[in-house]
């Protein structure tokens, strides 16, 4: 990042022979190691990325021998989120990562109906210098909770952490262990439930197993059965 978050970066990379056929998303991802997938995606799609005064407005565009590829890294958006100060239940901090035990009913991110009160408000107060990562003047989420979900979630507080940590779970390096209640009656105390999901078109806060779903693997083991619901451990 520039010493000024608010300074507009440049860079002019030049497609070899090698690059040929290559998606464009895939190419920046090699040439632009500071910046995660994600983020290059977005500068895409933002069409911050031209060949010859052309925008190239498809990650997957298949990059051609002699491209030269602009792109540009415009400063963060305008700060929406104002710091505000919320106690904040740290299990581990330092000059890269800042890992926050969330409780339930606390909100992750401003957002209609909730535009203050949030875990980036608390962030923005706790740490001061976190403008710009992921392209927005906020803290640099990767993974997001429920509301009324609690636990752990990741925050970067610098951009290569940001690219890593956007890296893992985008390759789902990492494993993510909830505990939850459920009404009903499993057939099995140990069980591995691997069928594609998809949001579900009659809300917007749900998922339903689809045929065209994104692959979802999900391990459980009921740990307790009482009045209350069958417990389970699952990841």
């Amino acid at each position: 990042m520039p010493e000024n978050p608010d300074e507009i970066e440049q860079w002019l990379l030049f497609a070899d022979e090698e690059a040929a056929g290559v998606r464009l998303d895939v190419f920046l991802a090699r040439s632009l190691a500071d910046l995660s997938r994600t983020r290059i995606k977005q500068l895409i799609l933002a069409g911050q990325v031209e060949v010859g005064g052309d925008k190239l407005l498809e990650p997957k565009h298949r990059v051609k021998p002699g491209y030269e590829i602009c792109v540009t890294k415009p400063p963060p958006e305008d700060p929406v989120p104002k710091g505000e100060a919320i106690d904040l239940d740290i299990l581990f901090e330092d000059e890269h990562l800042i890992v926050i035990n969330k409780p339930a009913g606390l909100v992750v991110h401003p957002a209609p109906g909730h535009p203050t009160g949030t875990l980036v408000n608390a962030l923005l107060h706790h740490c001061g210098d976190l403008a710009g990562i992921g392209g927005v003047y906020r803290p640099g989420i990767v993974h997001r909770l429920d509301k009324d979900t609690s636990g752990v979630l990741l925050f970067a507080k610098s951009e290569e952490a940001h690219r890593q940590m956007s890296e893992l779970f985008e390759h789902r390096a990492l494993d993510k262990r909830y505990l939850v209640l459920v009404d009903g009656v499993l057939p099995d105390k140990k069980g591995i439930i691997d069928m594609p999901i998809n949001k579900d078109r009659s809300s917007s806060f749900k998922m339903k197993i689809s045929k065209n779903g994104k692959a979802s693997v999900t391990s459980y083991e009921v740990k307790n059965i009482d009045s209350k619901g069958i417990q389970l451990n699952y990841h």
